[in-house]
């Protein structure tokens, strides 16, 4: 079975080993970057004064976060991802060639691209049962926009590990198939959405485990069920997602993203790690 039927009928693919070694230290550099900064801040603030330099990326986040209120972590990190060691694994060609199968020859990077370090035991970094598609309906339920042209959005949306994700250390879960059920209903938890128990239950005996290394991917359905397992581990599950969609469509929200391939408006794709480095999200 093909890349594009695995997507049609499971709602996922993944490809083991995809990217580069240098794609992904340049993705590490960049969250080291936005750790060192994070740092800073909390050094400035008077909340730390041991900044853990020496501590692996693995876990520095970590030690910097037990000595910090719980409020000051960030769970995400998102408009600060214009950085130039980011834009050769958004951008990847071989990663465009797959979801232009999918997608065709006019795709966007959608406005929703982030780097996640979950931390153990960790609520805000603990994502429930959910559709992504669940959370772009919840954010329109103003009636502007239908359950039915959520549905319509033709999504890819890629996940990628920067270390090692296990089921220890919060790796996600799929139930495959589920992106063809439609729009479950979702309810609002302390942090995230959650599919209602009645929409869930009858597949959560189908559930698997996400478990890739660095370098893999896995490549899903913006409908599919998936949740994040917790942390039980001593170290923190950095991981990176996003999204790319067909540029014909509208986007749902008011940022339009950044066009990754287009023949129709060609001036406009985002051509090197400069010119990424200079935009802004959305």
């Amino acid at each position: 079975m093909n890349l594009l039927s695995r997507f049609e009928v499971d709602g996922y693919v993944i490809i083991a080993d995809f990217f580069p070694h240098q794609v992904i230290q340049s993705a590490v550099t960049a969250a080291e970057n936005l750790v060192d900064r994070f740092a800073e801040k909390l050094k400035g603030d008077h909340m730390v004064t041991d900044l853990f330099n020496d501590e692996p990326f693995e876990s520095r986040f970590a030690r910097l976060c037990e000595k910090a209120p719980s409020e000051a972590a960030p769970s995400i990190f998102r408009k600060e991802l214009h950085l130039t060691g980011l834009y050769d694994i958004f951008f990847h060609p071989p990663l465009l060639d797959h979801v232009e199968m999918i997608l065709g020859q006019e795709m966007r990077l959608y406005p929703n691209y982030s780097i996640r370090p979950k931390l153990p035991d960790h609520a805000p970094t603990l994502v429930l049962w959910h559709q992504d598609g669940g959370y772009t309906y919840q954010a329109h339920l103003d009636g502007e926009h239908s359950e039915d042209s959520v549905e319509m959005l033709r999504m890819v949306n890629i996940w990628a590990p920067l270390v090692p994700a296990t089921e220890e250390n919060g790796c996600m879960q799929f139930i495959p198939g589920t992106h063809t059920i439609g729009m479950a209903r979702h309810g609002r938890k302390q942090y995230y959405l959650e599919i209602d128990h009645e929409d869930l239950d009858p597949y959560l005996d189908q559930a698997v485990s996400i478990e890739l290394n660095p370098g893999d991917v896995v490549l899903f359905h913006n409908m599919l069920y998936h949740q994040g397992l917790p942390n039980r581990s001593r170290q923190v599950r950095w991981s990176m997602d996003w999204r790319y969609q067909d540029a014909t469509q509208s986007t749902l929200r008011k940022e339009h993203g950044h066009l990754a391939r287009s023949k129709s408006h060609p001036d406009q794709v985002v051509k090197s790690s400069d010119h990424w480095a200079c935009l802004s999200f959305g």
